[in-house]
């Protein structure tokens, strides 16, 4: 299951602890966009503390969009380029 969370909050305080809260579950991939890996129990504990602790502290300027996908639909429907695309490669590295 993987989840990509977006998002637009006018206020600096809550944006900056929403941000706190993603990086708990998984990684930043550009300023205002997470990437979730995880269950389906962590995908319905996401949700419910968004929709319980989160929702209320946001304003009708806020904007939150999380898209759902499965394993099989992320590794088949996602195109990456520029440096995304190197996040697959393997680097061998060799000491000197």
């Amino acid at each position: 299951m993987t989840l990509f969370i977006s998002y637009d909050i006018s206020d600096n305080k809550t944006r900056s602890q929403f941000s706190k809260f993603l990086i708990k579950y998984g990684r930043r991939i550009q300023l205002s966009v997470y990437e979730i890996r995880n269950s389906q129990n962590y995908r319905d504990k996401i949700m419910l503390e968004i929709k319980k602790k989160w929702k209320p502290k946001f304003t009708g300027l806020d904007s939150i969009w999380i898209w759902e996908l499965s394993d099989v639909d992320a590794t088949k429907n996602i195109h990456k380029f520029g440096f995304a695309d190197l996040e697959n490669t393997d680097v061998v590295m060799l000491g000197f």
